[in-house]
């Protein structure tokens, strides 16, 4: 069987909207539709390995995909994708040959505490807006770079950076939120003349910056720089920026009009 991301998507649709799994032709190399869905949604995270599971795995890790193979799973790795699991490896069939999977099953998205736009100063900087983005993109994984040298990045940018940044970076690691806002692992100089630097991009080529002006980088206004050269400036710092245009459907650069849930695709 050749794969390619039109058979895959063909894969998923055979096993609809639910709960679902299948086993594959045996020409299939699982290898291959691992590769292809990391392409798609990221790093996976490994529940079974040579026939060993996870003792972390739980609902909130894809236990769920597990369910229809009980102890038959040999290899299976998994993908949080908004409110869905995916799953793909090697599980043992009921005559007890090992064959490649494919396997959904729905994902509890925890609920995000609410992000109003009307919610004063006050009340705004009470909140741990890097905890809301967990909540938001139902985050369980462990720091993906808490070994990070900032010393030497700020000696290098002569610059401290926010704290908050800093800890999405040190938390998802290199990826994007919802695949589509590119979280930049070290802040783009390219602006620097415009006193901007940039911690985000999207493939629409608007670049999220800070408005570097003062010593204390935690207060660096947010400042989107758009596709057509227009700076839109945003009172807030980045994690805040992030949860708002993640939920809030009537934020100018708003992604809740496309996605329902939300998630982080980490790319390794």
């Amino acid at each position: 069987m050749e794969l390619t991301q039109a058979a895959v998507n063909d894969l998923l649709a055979r096993l609809g909207p639910g709960d679902g799994y299948m086993y594959l032709p045996g020409d299939l190399d699982p290898q291959d539709l691992t590769d292809l869905l990391a392409g798609r949604y990221g790093v996976p995270r490994t529940l079974v390995l040579d026939g060993f599971t996870d003792p972390t795995v739980d609902d909130s890790r894809g236990a769920a995909l597990l369910v229809p193979f009980e102890d038959r799973a040999v290899t299976l790795r998994a993908w949080a994708y908004g409110d869905q699991w995916v799953g793909t490896g090697t599980a043992r069939d009921a005559e007890g040959t090992e064959r490649s999977v494919l396997v959904i099953a729905g994902r509890e998205v925890p609920e995000p505490l609410g992000v109003a736009p009307d919610e004063d100063e006050d009340e705004s900087e009470d909140i741990d807006w890097m905890e809301r983005l967990r909540l938001i993109t139902g985050w369980t994984q462990s720091d993906q770079r808490p070994d990070m040298d900032w010393a030497e990045m700020e000696s290098r940018l002569g610059t401290a950076l926010p704290s908050d940044y800093k800890r999405m970076v040190e938390t998802f690691g290199k990826g994007a939120f919802d695949g589509f806002l590119d979280l930049n692992q070290e802040p783009w100089t390219d602006l620097r003349e415009d006193g901007l630097l940039i911690w985000a991009g999207t493939e629409h080529e608007n670049l999220y910056c800070w408005r570097a002006d003062g010593d204390d980088p935690d207060r660096w206004p947010v400042v989107v720089r758009s596709f057509d050269g227009e700076d839109v400036p945003f009172d807030c710092q980045a994690a805040e920026f992030v949860c708002r245009i993640l939920i809030d459907p009537h934020h100018p650069f708003t992604m809740a009009r496309f996605f329902d849930t939300h998630w982080f695709m980490n790319y390794g």
